[in-house]
């Protein structure tokens, strides 16, 4: 199994528990396909750095798992055909990216409990 991590944008048109489902929908799909779901991170509505369907702003949606090479096929075709997605991209993490990215979590997960107290 690889470490993979898939940011995708969904429409703005979107209410926050249409939102959710989508997200909802894609995280089951791998989890169907036996990937183990790492971090999951709703970035928020934030501006387009160009239009896109004449949208300027979007949902965006990060999801870090681990799966096999057969999973991605599977979940890029979901997302070309639900048009709540206006872009995707999947790749696959080194070594160095998937250190990077656990050091990222551990550093998030910090500070959220220095808040709490």
């Amino acid at each position: 199994m690889n470490n993979y991590e898939t940011v995708f944008i969904l429409t703005p048109v979107l209410s926050d528990a249409q939102m959710k489902e989508a997200v909802e929908k894609f995280t089951n799909l791998l989890k169907e396909q036996g990937a183990e779901i790492v971090n999951e991170e709703n970035w928020g509505l934030r501006k387009l750095a160009y239009p896109i369907d004449k949208k300027t702003t979007g949902f965006y949606q990060l999801v870090e798992f681990k799966a096999n090479p057969e999973t991605i096929a599977t979940l890029e075709v979901q997302f070309r055909r639900d048009e709540r997605v206006i872009r995707f991209l999947t790749f696959r993490q080194d070594k160095y990216a998937a250190e990077y990215a656990a050091k990222r979590r551990s550093l998030k997960s910090s500070k959220e409990t220095v808040k709490e107290n």
